[in-house]
C-alpha cells in the first residue's frame, strides 16, 4: 500500500498551530475536512479522541499516529502535521513528537486501516528517512520526501 494514494499535499500542515495533543488532532481533522475528505469533522474528532483516550498513539521516536474510524469518512484519508516545536503526546518512550500522522478510515475498512498503519510504521522506522522528515520545513518538502521514498504516485 502506498501512502500517497491517500495523502495529498493539501492534507499536510507544517507547522501546526496547535500546542497540545487534542488541539493537534482537531487541527488535522479540520485539514481533512477542508480538503473534502471527511463529511462530519466533529464525528471524526470524537472517534479519534476516543481512540486516543484508550491508549496513546505516541509510538516513540518522535512520531504519533492518531487514528479512528467514522461513518463520516468514505475512503481512507491521511493528514500529517509537524508541530511548531516538539509536542508532548504522552508517547510510550516519554519523548515529545515531531510529526503527527492522522489516519481516518471508514468503519467497514479494517483491513485497509491496518495496512495503512503498517505502511506508516514501516516508512517511519527508517531512521534516516524519519530524520529528513523531521527536518523538513514545509508541507511541500514533507510531501516530496514521501513521494521520493515511495517512488511517485499520489496527487498534489
Amino acid at each position: 500500500m502506498k501512502l500517497l494514494d491517500f495523502l495529498y499535499l493539501n492534507s499536510i500542515k507544517a507547522p501546526l498551530t496547535a500546542a497540545n495533543k487534542q488541539g493537534a488532532i482537531e487541527e488535522l481533522v479540520d485539514v481533512l475536512a477542508t480538503a473534502g475528505r471527511v463529511e462530519n469533522a466533529r464525528q471524526l474528532k470524537d472517534a479519534v479522541w476516543t481512540r486516543e483516550m484508550t491508549r496513546t498513539t505516541g509510538i516513540g521516536d518522535g512520531l504519533a499516529i492518531p487514528h479512528g474510524k467514522s461513518p463520516s469518512v468514505t475512503q481512507l484519508a491521511i493528514a500529517m502535521g509537524k508541530p511548531a516545536s516538539p509536542m508532548d503526546f504522552a508517547s510510550i518512550d516519554g519523548k515529545p513528537v515531531r510529526l503527527i500522522i492522522l489516519l481516518a478510515s471508514p468503519q467497514d475498512k479494517t483491513s485497509e486501516h491496518i495496512q495503512a498503519l503498517a505502511s506508516i510504521s514501516k516508512l517511519m522506522s527508517m531512521a534516516e528517512f524519519r530524520q529528513r522528515v523531521y527536518s523538513a520545513s514545509s508541507s511541500q518538502e514533507i510531501y516530496d520526501l514521501f513521494k521520493s521514498q515511495e517512488g511517485g504516485g499520489g496527487a498534489a
